[in-house]
């Protein structure tokens, strides 16, 4: 008799047959989705900035009113499997985003590992260099834009 190899539910079933808690599951708690974006009225080119939507508790990158959030902020975006497609506007180190383009989670994600200390350790969430939305006037967000490096942000030069 053969053993059957056990394979992870992300090897197995297509991001968009998951169920809820699975698709749930995938997300890393990075909080990068929860930065505000700006987009260009003409070239409709997005931008991420490094400011953070009031509800995110910026030291557990966690949404305080998840379960509302729709309700809280009219300007949220859940991500959905429906949407897939349309991912390439997220960082390249989101789990969303990795997994429907490579077909594997990144090495460092908590459900590979077990815990988020490895994702913690490269630094790929966003507490250390997020800020509040409500600490800046909307008119300066222009100066908070950053650019994405390997999932890292950089400053963004406005030209």
């Amino acid at each position: 008799m053969i053993a059957k190899r056990y394979e992870p539910f992300w090897k197995t079933t297509p991001l968009e047959q998951m169920s809820q808690a699975e698709w749930e599951s995938i997300c890393d708690g990075c909080g990068k989705c929860c930065l505000q974006k700006l987009q260009d009225d003409e070239t409709e080119e997005v931008f991420y900035t490094n400011l953070s939507c009031h509800q995110l508790n910026i030291a557990s990158c966690q949404c305080k009113v998840y379960n509302t959030r729709q309700e809280k902020v009219s300007t949220c975006i859940t991500l959905t499997s429906d949407q897939i497609d349309e991912f390439h506007w997220l960082p390249d180190t989101c789990s969303y985003r990795v997994l429907h383009e490579t077909k594997e989670l990144p090495n460092w994600h908590p459900l590979v590992v077990g815990n988020d200390k490895e994702m913690l350790q490269q630094g790929l969430t966003v507490r250390h260099y997020a800020v509040n939305e409500n600490t800046v006037d909307e008119e300066d967000w222009e100066t908070h834009i950053i650019k994405w490096v390997h999932g890292m942000p950089e400053p963004y030069e406005i030209t």
